[in-house]
């Protein structure tokens, strides 16, 4: 691998917040990149490599970054405005680039490339089958001296109970003598009958091969056979009244059948596979595989995969894939998917040869039991998901994290322990709402989210700002008469609710420097510029604007901080959509209901009322449960049947 060429930036970028420019030098790079396959590091202006890809064509793939085509993708926006230069090395083919992005990946742990978390190496039996006298043990790493492995396993404890398990039924040498079958005495384990002692000449060398090779045909699953020569020598035994020999072979018959029992047998046609499926929302994204061997399923285990924000399905799994198997050896025949992936060739000539040439296959399948087993795998990766959000939620020392580092962020005079955060939603200017939610150390607090139903602004057309003002105004006039109710100088019926006499360390709107503008209005009309400290966050790139600061803050991608107001954020916009279809639902009823001859606004009122506003209930009602309601008459009642059935 050469490096063939590398440019220097000689002027800094613009700020990535801006509009992006690309610089000269970038576009010089750029028009000269080889049409041929290689890697491409991106580094930023300390030299730091902040992203590592591969391509088949280098000139496509890097080009395709810096075009307004990737305007869509934050990731991308806040990537390429760092970037102060750009590395190329060129490979043979698409495989090797895929070795050294692999590689380079683990060498530079750039910042932007989806990462494997938790990077671990399954536990494996081990069968030295390389020594005269094989030992049976425990280990993580496959290496390549004559043994024999077996597994993964997803977890330790699960590979020492099959060991137990195993060594009743093949009692197998666990000591470090020298094997000459000449020892004056055996050790306790014999004593036992968790060792059959060829130390001592017991058993000579080929019929401790023997058992041991059984003994590889039970964790291979090939077990059948040695149930048949176990159950022949048991009735022998009993034939000949040796009832102790006979006892001995069925407990080993007992221990074969917990082994081979204990693993959910998922298909006759299914011998050597992989499961993958996936799992995510806008941030997290979890990968669940599922172990298949000998048409059992021995394991199962799920993964993080961080910075998946932006990415495709298709792209997760392909970094799973190659950084999961990278430093694996015990390569499955077939890899069963959820859904095609665009490198899916390349990546099975590399399995291939990671199993010394053995052909590997990647399938999605669309019916039969592997479907079966991609829908198991994906429940199992969304319950993961979801116990990995409601174990963060739990988790008050990273909500202690993400305040103190949000405090000292965006400069604010007190750690932020009440957040609110507001959200417009709407369609076409139609049943425009808000939403407030409130989160308490970083908890979300429900019982205090609320809705405003905003009437300011025209149906005729949409004004987020005259919205978020109407709400915002809302919000802190009953603020403003709850303080006042205080003083006795409030009348009656002031909604005295805790939730809004409390005003927040933070108030986070959903949006960018317009919308800022709106709120810092709002706070100076009531007094609170200089009491409420204020921030917007805009999704395109997940920049923060604060009042008086041109340029907006980027918190840093991996922190607490920005996961935090990401899910504050989040949780805003799904309470407003939430709100925003119940109100499309309820006028939708008014609508249909209006065209109905002899149903003007007051009967249309009084039905949904009597109803619940359920348009399916005015539908089901019979004509004389519909003239039961005050205002309608028999007339008006066959009138709605008609038109709504």
């Amino acid at each position: 691998m050469l490096k063939l060429d590398m440019f220097r930036r000689v002027v800094s970028t613009d700020s990535p917040l801006m509009s992006y420019q690309k610089p000269t030098h970038i576009e010089t790079i750029l028009k000269n990149l080889p049409a041929k396959p290689g890697v491409y590091l991106l580094k930023n202006s300390k030299g730091k490599v902040i992203y590592v890809g591969k391509a088949k064509r280098l000139r496509n793939r890097v080009r395709s970054y810096f075009t307004t085509g990737a305007d869509g993708n934050s990731k991308t926006l806040r990537m390429r405005g760092l970037v102060e230069d750009i590395d190329f090395i060129i490979t043979e083919n698409e495989v090797k680039a895929l070795i050294l992005e692999e590689t380079l990946i683990k060498k530079h742990k750039p910042r932007f490339n989806i990462e494997l978390k938790d990077d671990k190496r399954y536990p494996y039996i081990r069968v030295g089958w390389g020594d005269a006298f094989p030992k049976v043990e425990t280990t993580r790493r496959i290496v390549d001296d004559g043994s024999r492995y077996f597994g993964p396993y997803s977890a330790m404890w699960v590979v020492q109970k099959t060991l137990r398990d195993l060594r009743k039924a093949f009692p197998y040498l666990t000591c470090d003598r020298e094997i000459t079958g000449a020892d004056e005495r055996a050790c306790l384990f014999h004593d036992i009958k968790l060792c059959n002692a060829p130390c001592i000449g017991a058993v000579d060398r080929d019929e401790y091969r023997f058992m041991i090779q059984e003994l590889m045909d039970v964790l291979g699953g090939r077990a059948e056979n040695v149930r048949v020569r176990l159950e022949n020598e048991m009735k022998k035994a009993s034939a000949e009244l040796n009832f102790e020999a006979a006892a001995g072979i069925r407990d080993q018959l007992w221990a074969i059948d917990f082994i081979t029992n204990k693993h959910k047998a998922v298909g006759k046609h299914m011998s050597d596979h992989d499961v993958i499926a996936l799992a995510r929302d806008e941030r997290d994204a979890t990968v669940q595989i599922m172990f298949i061997r000998n048409g059992k399923l021995i394991g199962s285990d799920a993964r993080t995969m961080d910075n998946t924000e932006g990415e495709s399905d298709a792209a997760v799994l392909e970094q799973f894939i190659s950084q999961f198997y990278a430093s694996s050896s015990n390569i499955p025949r077939e890899l069963i998917l959820p859904s095609d992936v665009e490198e899916a060739r390349i990546l099975e000539r590399w399995l291939s040869d990671k199993r010394a040439g053995a052909k590997v296959t990647i399938h999605v399948p669309q019916r039969g039991d592997k479907r079966k087993l991609i829908g198991l795998a994906q429940e199992n990766a969304l319950e993961s998901l979801q116990m990995m959000r409601a174990q963060y939620e739990a988790d008050t020392t990273k909500h202690e994290q993400a305040m103190a580092e949000l405090q000292e962020a965006l400069k604010l005079p007190r750690i932020p322990n009440r957040i609110e955060c507001f959200d417009i939603s709407t369609t076409q200017g139609t049943a425009i709402v808000a939403s407030r939610v409130v989160f308490a150390r970083g908890v979300a607090r429900k019982s205090e989210y609320r809705r405003f139903n905003i009437r300011s602004v025209s149906h005729s057309g949409s004004d987020d700002y005259q919205s978020m003002n109407e709400a915002l105004t809302r919000r802190f006039l009953r603020w403003k008469q709850a303080a006042e109710a205080d003083t006795e100088r409030s009348p009656d019926g002031v909604d005295r609710d805790e939730t809004w006499r409390l005003l927040p360390d933070l108030l986070l709107i959903d949006g960018g420097l317009g919308q800022l503008n709106v709120a810092k209005s709002v706070l100076a009309e009531f007094g609170l510029s200089d009491r409420v400290p204020l921030a917007a966050l805009a999704k395109r790139i997940e920049e923060v604007f604060v009042p008086d600061q041109m340029d907006s803050i980027l918190l840093p991608r991996r922190s607490e901080a920005l996961y935090l107001v990401q899910r504050v954020r989040d949780e805003a916009h799904r309470f407003a959509i939430t709100s925003h279809r119940s109100q499309r639902r309820k006028k939708g009823m008014a609508s249909r209901l209006e065209t109905i001859p002899g149903v003007g606004p007051k009967r249309r009122k009084v039905l949904l009322k009597h109803f619940e506003n359920s348009i399916d209930a005015i539908r089901g009602a019979s004509v004389s449960e519909l003239a039961a309601v005050n205002g309608i008459s028999k007339e008006v009642a066959l009138s709605i049947k008609s038109h709504l059935d």
